[in-house]
């Protein structure tokens, strides 16, 4: 496959072709905060497709990456958090990005000048947001009190609360109940927090099997792959797994391990695991970009471009997301190729590709090795400007399985690979 046909299919749009950099003068110069799916994956395919005649700055203050794909599977046992650990070092040696380790304070879009926490300043032709989830606490007010969050934990960004919530499931008594909170949708991974149950119903099987696991939805059903879900949970998880839909979580007890529903209903816990609703990364908001209710941060789909500030871009978890697009890390990853390539397209004086494409594919592992999957496709539409599914393009398992087993971890393989720039 021609390299523009490659673009074009990965929802990419032109290449770079002979850049002297904008009007003829210095190279241009793209920052971009996050080294996560959608950060890593935009310095890298900025510098490939431009064929190395943009200078790229990758703004992250973390030594290493930690996937949140897989995460779960060291709660249920079969993996440790050292295998989802990798080094973002390629991105330098091998792609000549230049990584600061820092974070940004404040970003000044009329003078396209970001000022870091460390003292430095950098000017950007580009900048390209990646910031992923902050949580709402404020909606949670028992979580502000002093070692709340110490004692109650989330677990929803992968690291040491996943190390340490498996140290509290392990701890937990036989006979001993689990319960999830989960927040009203929007929030990052659809199926992640029913992934997360499986795979502590999946431990509790195998070692503490009077265990309970009690999931308590904000939403109204299952939000991703609902009966499959329901069916493996009936067939392998009968009498551990209780999913109570429509609990709305308004507080939290840390020092009672409780959970309070809007009605006033009370649930107390072993180990009380609660997933708080969630919001564009802090640098998104604090410089004004989550223009979407305050919350998410609006973009133009082809470009990926705010529709808030001029010369900035944000991608992955962050966006008020199209219809049906999740917020997942294989669609931050698309996000960023199909805006590399409208960057380079943009700094060259040339409009982007007008209709990208982007596919996506989240695995659940509802055992050590057996997984389901939901697939899409969503294309570009000019009319509406923004992208919709592709009816008939995608899917779902039919059942669970080992073989998709083996494609998810070719998959995760893949991805990291792809997003860290080692291949």
């Amino acid at each position: 496959m021609k390299r523009r046909q490659f673009i074009q299919a990965a929802g990419a749009g032109a290449m770079l072709a002979g850049c002297a950099g904008i009007g003829g003068q210095a190279r241009p110069h793209v920052v971009v905060i996050g080294g996560g799916y959608g950060g890593a994956t935009a310095a890298r395919y900025l510098r490939l497709w431009s064929e190395n005649r943009i200078d790229v700055t990758l703004i992250e203050p973390n030594a290493s990456f930690i996937s949140c794909p897989l995460s779960n599977l060291v709660l249920g046992g079969s993996k440790r958090i050292g295998a989802l650990t990798m080094s973002i070092n390629a991105l330098a040696d091998r792609h000549g990005v230049r990584i600061v380790r820092d974070t940004v304070a404040s970003i000044d879009a009329d003078q396209r000048m970001l000022a870091l926490a460390g003292g430095q300043s950098l000017r950007y032709d580009r900048l390209i947001v990646s910031p992923g989830v902050d949580f709402m606490w404020n909606q949670l007010p028992g979580m502000l009190k002093p070692g709340a969050q110490d004692r109650i934990l989330h677990a929803w960004k992968a690291g040491a609360q996943t190390v340490a919530l498996r140290a509290q499931l392990e701890a937990m008594p036989d006979g001993g109940v689990y319960a999830m909170t989960i927040p009203p949708a929007p929030y990052r991974c659809p199926p992640g927090p029913y992934e997360r149950a499986s795979q502590v119903a999946f431990y509790f099987s195998r070692h503490k099997p009077q265990s309970k696991v009690l999931i308590l939805d904000a939403n109204d059903d299952i939000v991703s792959k609902g009966p499959l879900f329901k069916k493996i949970w009936k067939e392998r998880y009968n009498g551990i797994i209780d999913y109570r839909p429509s609990f709305r979580t308004a507080d939290i007890d840390a020092g009672a391990r409780t959970a309070i529903s809007e009605l006033g209903d009370q649930v107390r816990a072993d180990v009380l695991n609660v997933i708080p609703p969630q919001r564009a990364g802090a640098v998104a908001v604090q410089a004004g970009l989550a223009n979407a209710n305050g919350r998410w941060c609006a973009v133009d789909f082809l470009t990926f471009e705010s529709t808030q500030a001029n010369n900035i871009h944000v991608l992955g978890d962050a966006i008020a997301v199209a219809p049906l697009m999740p917020k997942s890390a294989h669609m931050a990853n698309q996000h960023a190729k199909v805006c590399a390539a409208a960057v380079i397209d943009l700094l060259n004086g040339r409009p982007p590709y007008a209709q990208p494409m982007l596919t996506n594919t989240c695995y659940s592992f509802v055992s050590d090795h057996d997984v389901i999957h939901v697939a899409s496709v969503h294309a570009y539409s000019a009319q509406q400007k923004t992208l919709l599914v592709v009816p008939g393009a995608g899917g779902v398992s039919s059942a669970a399985s080992a073989l998709e087993g083996d494609y998810a971890m070719n998959w995760a393989r893949n991805i990291w690979a792809d997003t860290l720039g080692s291949v």
